[in-house]
């Protein structure tokens, strides 16, 4: 079908026929390097005869969007060159990486980072076989490609990291080609709404191209099978102009992909000068491409009788079995042949130098962007001095607050100082999650239109850095992409639907880990920092829906070396935790912590010294330290989360008042990962450290914000295990009071107190008395809560009596 674009690309060919020859023979040069990549493991430049022997066993690479990235990577080089462009180049189709991989090889960048795959015939042979070979690199754009912040081993993603590249990099442009295929996932289709938010002042540019080659793995994608009007009215209806490159042609395509970047450049720029130079920043309708080829274009067009250029066949590997097949080995020999691979590199396999002119120069090479290796051009945040929020604790449990709301006046101090690399992502739950403090300092991104009703409280404003949209898959997108460049961030959501980025937050956690331990020269980066509030345990009207404390058993099963995870219980805690996060490089940080009113426990001193540990004995809460003798305590209650350490402290008040000779050692947990043993995890306790303060062989009753067995996970090789009795979140509830709730999963104080007389063999039926008095206030609270709807005033009203 015919595209017919809104704006007409000029029908002028910009290429003259010198230009059009060097380009068509620089792209020649990368398809060749892209199929060498995909089958050959020797014989880089088809010196003789291609023998099976020379060919790739494991033929894992995919060659279906190849041809197309790498000629839209070798055109936005022209126009680098041309205009001194600062650019950025996100692959999103799925496997693409010989598209990307070869026109960086072809600049020189690869072979000054890895100088053994250098620029010859031999370096050649080593990157050939290198490619989805075992021990080396993968089929899609990993971190060890430079210039790569986006690997697109899961799809999705490319347009949300190429906004987040954009925000606050007012002359970067970043070119984001989105696959077709990756045009149908949840958080693409999502991702297209980022035109809302980029701000042409302050901002950079996202030039987005749906490369639009027909064709998944096996079956053909929506956007190329609906009519040219459809097609092109979703796009404006997104808010963009599109501008159609459509063909197969090689010499036509290299003259409409010509003009249509010199338009869809000139009018960024046209724009972006607009709006500085009135100082108004209005949303315009950003140009964006429709780029449609045949899949597997230039290969070959038939395989053993089947089509394979133009359809799906062409996804994967074209010719799967050269090994066996004297025919198909002929056929691949004959399809490297045809791009003429000595026309294009000398006898050394050394690309010729006028087409090693083509490239641009040192950093402005796409591969060599600094901004695409963040940690280079990442500066460290001015963050205020975090005891000054502290809230004033003159006994432990007695003053309440809400936690967040304190961080939330940290936080608008930490933007209010960095208001040029530093914003704060949630999905329309800023001021829900009490962090409204920050719209003291700015406001919430917004290019849309304004009503004079907004005025009243809405806190809209183009200049606005709290990027607020009700996409958790956008969100985090931006943030990674703004993380990946060099900045900071805080990511916050309610707990339960942290889940929506579950498979985010692992791929990013794989790019942490792969960059820390196996790419040293990439910088390292501010971490990705997720606070979660409105949590399973305050849930009084939201219900059933909004209890879900897994996320966090999700971050335990990524790498423990830049996986960590906090739950302070009080605002204190929460401060020293925000800060340590905020200046921490290279890990994904998870802070669990609500938003209600909790009591506050630690004075700041001793909050710092609490969290520095991740670990502690409240000496205050305990009674088992008696006197100068050595003594060991009857029972360990130890807990982990606020509203789980708040139950706890009841519980045990409760057991110093009816056992008074009962000796309680209490514990309480931020840091989880201090649970596991220290070979599992670096901020795991030692079995000596673990057994000093739980003692080898005395019962724990470990009262957990999450579900209970994933302390079980964490402790299973600590001594005794039987002897941990962990109680959590069990899948029980609806609309229910605190307290309800808590009782319903038996975290509550009076089951904490009868599972300590169960555990502890000194009670025995000593204890019976008082097991039954607890077992009726659990019967007299349920039904005062069926009554008034609410928990009784000694219930909510409840201090540390000690």
């Amino acid at each position: 079908m015919t595209l017919t674009p809104t704006k007409p690309v000029s029908s002028q060919t910009p290429l003259s026929p010198d230009e059009l020859q060097k380009i068509h023979a620089y792209w020649r040069a990368a398809n060749y390097l892209a199929v060498g990549m995909i089958y050959l493991k020797a014989n880089p430049l088809l010196k003789e005869p291609l023998k099976p022997e020379q060919v790739k066993k494991r033929l894992l690479g995919h060659w279906g969007s190849s041809p197309g990235l790498s000629f839209l990577y070798i055109h936005l080089n022209r126009l680098i060159k041309k205009y001194d462009l600062n650019a950025l180049y996100i692959a999103g189709p799925g496997h693409g990486a010989p598209g990307v991989l070869a026109p960086v090889y072809l600049e020189g960048t690869y072979s000054e980072i890895y100088p053994d795959k250098s620029e010859d015939e031999e370096g050649m042979r080593k990157f050939f076989k290198q490619f989805s070979f075992p021990g080396h690199i993968g089929s899609h754009v990993t971190p060890e490609t430079p210039g790569s912040i986006h690997e697109g081993g899961e799809l999705g993603y490319s347009l949300s990291h190429a906004f987040g590249a954009a925000y606050d990099n007012p002359d970067l442009i970043v070119a984001a080609v989105v696959g077709d295929g990756e045009a149908e996932t949840g958080p693409l289709a999502t991702a297209w709404h980022s035109n809302k938010y980029l701000n042409p002042i302050r901002d950079g540019a996202v030039l987005p191209i749906l490369h639009l080659n027909g064709y998944k793995i096996a079956n053909p994608t929506l956007l190329s099978r609906i009519s040219a009007e459809e097609l092109e009215s979703l796009f404006r209806g997104y808010g963009y102009t599109p501008y159609v490159v459509e063909g197969s042609d090689p010499e036509a395509m290299h003259q409409k992909m010509a003009a249509t970047y010199e338009e869809c450049i000139a009018e960024i720029r046209r724009v972006q000068q607009e709006a500085r130079q009135s100082g108004v920043a209005t949303r315009p309708r950003w140009p964006m491409i429709i780029f449609r080829t045949p899949k597997g274009w230039t290969g070959p067009e038939k395989v053993n009788g089947h089509k394979v250029e133009g359809f799906w066949r062409a996804h994967q590997v074209p010719l799967a079995d050269v090994h066996k097949n004297p025919e198909n080995l002929k056929q691949l020999e004959a399809w490297m042949k045809s791009y003429k691979p000595e026309e294009l590199f000398d006898e050394n396999g050394t690309l010729i130098p006028e087409l090693k002119e083509l490239a641009p120069k040192n950093h402005r090479r796409m591969s060599a962007n600094p901004i695409s290796n963040g940690g280079l051009v990442r500066k460290d945040l001015k963050l205020p001095e975090f005891r000054n929020y502290a809230v004033d604790i003159p006994s432990p449990g007695h003053v309440e607050v809400e936690n967040t709301r304190i961080m939330g006046e940290f936080l608008r101090d930490v933007m209010r100082n960095n208001m040029t690399n530093f914003r704060v992502f949630g999905p329309d739950e800023t001021a829900s999650n009490r962090l409204g403090a920050l719209y003291e300092v700015t406001q919430k991104a917004w290019m849309g239109e304004i009503l004079p009703e907004d005025a009243d409280g809405s806190l809209l404003s183009p200049d606005g850095r709290v990027m607020e949209m009700l996409s958790e898959h956008t969100l985090e997108g931006w943030l990674e992409g703004y993380l990946l460049t060099g900045r900071h961030g805080l990511f916050h959501t309610y707990e339960a639907f942290a889940h929506v980025i579950d498979s985010m937050f692992n791929q990013h956690a794989k790019w942490l880990d792969i960059s820390k331990h196996e790419v040293s020269w990439r910088a390292p980066l501010s971490s990705l920092n997720i606070l979660l509030s409105s949590v399973v345990w305050r849930q009084d009207h939201n219900g059933f829906s909004h209890q879900d404390p897994g996320f966090i058993d999700l971050v335990t099963n990524k790498s423990a070396e830049v996986t960590r995870i906090y739950l302070p219980p009080d605002a204190n805690c929460l401060l020293s935790v925000t800060d340590h996060c905020l200046r921490s490089k290279n890990y994904v940080n998870v802070i669990v912590a609500d938003k209600q009113k909790h009591l506050q426990y630690l004075s700041m001193e001793d909050a710092i010294a609490h969290c520095t540990k991740g670990i502690g004995i409240w000496e205050w809460a305990s009674n088992d330290d008696c006197g100068k003798e050595p003594d060991e305590p009857d029972v360990i209650m130890a807990c982990c989360g606020d509203i789980p350490t708040m139950e706890s402290l009841a519980a045990t008040a409760i057991l110093r008042e009816e056992f008074p000779h009962i000796k309680v050692r209490f514990i309480n947990v931020v840091d989880l990962f201090r649970m596991q043993s220290e070979g599992e995890h670096p901020h795991g306790l030692s079995n000596r450290d673990f057994d000093s303060l739980f003692t080898p062989d005395k019962p724990v009753i470990f009262n957990f914000h999450g579900y209970p067995w994933l302390i079980h996970k964490l402790t299973y090789r600590r001594s005794n295990q039987e002897r941990i009795h962990v109680r959590g979140y069990k899948e029980q509830g609806n609309i229910n009071t605190p307290l309800e709730l808590a009782i319903r999963n038996q975290i509550d104080r009076f089951n904490l107190v009868i599972d300590v007389i169960d555990r502890v063999p000194k009670l025995g039926s000593a204890g019976a008395y008082v097991k039954e008095r607890m077992k009726n206030e659990i019967i007299n609270n349920l039904h005062y809560v069926l009554e008034h709807g609410t928990d009784k005033p000694e219930i909510t009203n409840w201090k540390w009596p000690y």
